[in-house]
């Protein structure tokens, strides 16, 4: 039957892309796959790419005998040379095409490994710009589509494609249905690859000294996505990023059940200043962020401040909207609770600048939240390099 569990896994290494990684995990997660992360190193963490630390579930050579529905490879260096080099992930690889079952596998992977490994032979496949010459050389044809099947084997370009990699890897597994009921609760973008764009009112300039200091808190049950998305593109910009976790422990897991990994506890950073706090969403871990005194007394001093502070998905309503945060503002929220927004003129909008605080809907908006930010602190032309190298 379609709609019977479907096991999936998804490998990391150090110098994996750890948007990818989560987007994929949380994403097939939401479809009702049984997803297993496994580290290919000899640790179950990992260091990912833009100094994101993450937790596998188990070891793959603890698993390499079992047997998955799909096997998906994340991309990122230098964690894509070490997935091709694992020999047996490639074993476990080359049996699943062998057997008729899916392989997918999105940036440098599809060349790296799966063209390396000799899967591509005779196929159409896509990969991270940068690594076409290297994916023309192992398949048939070289497609710049930003997903590609052929077969039993799909493809994908990068960071920003990654949603809707897994959109297309929910629907090969359980059907369009489910695929289509995933994207309309994250909110994917109707115009992919088109410019991102935002609403902004009472335009402000955004100021900081030399790098901009941001605090991302993360709770239990936070949104992985958004939190990653934040962090992974405002690290590429080059600002200084904390991730500050809401509780006693350094790691978190999130609302989708995938571990990451605080730089410090919200208490230990509660007195320092930052240029921007920006708080990811989740309907569980939003009320998770507003139960932390410490954290709303940080947000109250940087509105006092006229400093800016952001929230995506449920953040706004649960965290900003009971401490007066959006008072006399425009803000935008995920569909589920915004009836609970005092003012509701902006719903929506998928993201909202108004002076100084910034929302935003849900994990399919997160890059354009992330993209908006640098803007404000960077400038467009800066923005809209990133967005071309993460393929938004």
């Amino acid at each position: 039957m379609a709609s019977s569990t479907k096991t999936v896994l998804i490998p990391i290494a150090h110098g994996t892309e750890p948007l990818e990684a989560v987007a994929m995990i949380t994403v097939l997660r939401r479809g009702g796959a049984d997803v297993t992360v496994a580290s290919v190193e000899d640790k179950v963490g990992v260091d990912a790419c833009h100094a994101i630390k993450m937790v596998a579930d188990t070891l793959l050579s603890d698993i390499a005998d079992s047997i998955f529905d799909l096997i998906v490879l994340p991309g990122g260096l230098p964690g894509g040379e070490t997935l091709k080099n694992c020999k047996p992930l490639e074993k476990m690889v080359k049996k699943q095409d062998t057997d008729g079952r899916l392989n997918a596998a999105i940036c440098c992977a599809p060349a790296l490994a799966l063209g390396t490994w000799g899967l591509l032979e005779g196929k159409t496949a896509t990969g991270y710009p940068v690594f076409m010459e290297k994916l023309a050389a192992t398949c048939a044809t070289a497609s710049e589509s930003r997903v590609e099947i052929d077969g039993r084997i799909v493809t994908s370009r990068g960071p920003g494609t990654t949603i809707e990699f897994s959109i297309t890897l929910i629907e090969q597994l359980f059907g369009k249905d489910k695929a289509d009921e995933v994207s309309s609760i994250l909110l994917v973008r109707p115009n992919p690859g088109e410019e991102f764009t935002f609403t902004e009112l009472n335009q402000t300039n955004w100021s900081f000294e030399d790098t901009p200091q941001i605090l991302v808190p993360i709770a239990e049950d936070s949104e992985e996505i958004e939190a990653i998305a934040l962090v992974d593109i405002l690290r590429r910009a080059k600002a200084n990023v904390v991730i500050a976790a809401v509780g006693n422990s350094l790691e978190v897991v999130g609302s989708r059940k995938a571990k990451l990994v605080a730089d410090v506890l919200l208490d230990e950073v509660a007195e320092k200043s930052f240029d921007l706090i920006v708080l990811p969403g989740g309907l569980n871990g939003a009320p998770k962020l507003a139960s932390s005194e410490n954290l709303v007394n940080m947000l109250k001093k940087q509105a006092e401040a006229n400093k800016p502070y952001g929230g995506i998905c449920a953040s706004p309503v649960y965290v900003f909207e009971p401490h007066g945060l959006l008072k006399g503002k425009k803000a935008t929220t995920h569909p589920v609770v915004s009836n609970k927004l005092s003012d509701q003129s902006h719903i929506e909008h998928r993201v909202v600048v108004d002076g100084n605080v910034i929302t935003s809907r849900a994990p399919g908006t997160a890059m354009e939240f992330s993209l908006a930010i640098v803007e404000k602190f960077y400038g467009r032309e800066k923005a809209l390099q990133l967005a071309k190298a993460t393929l938004v």
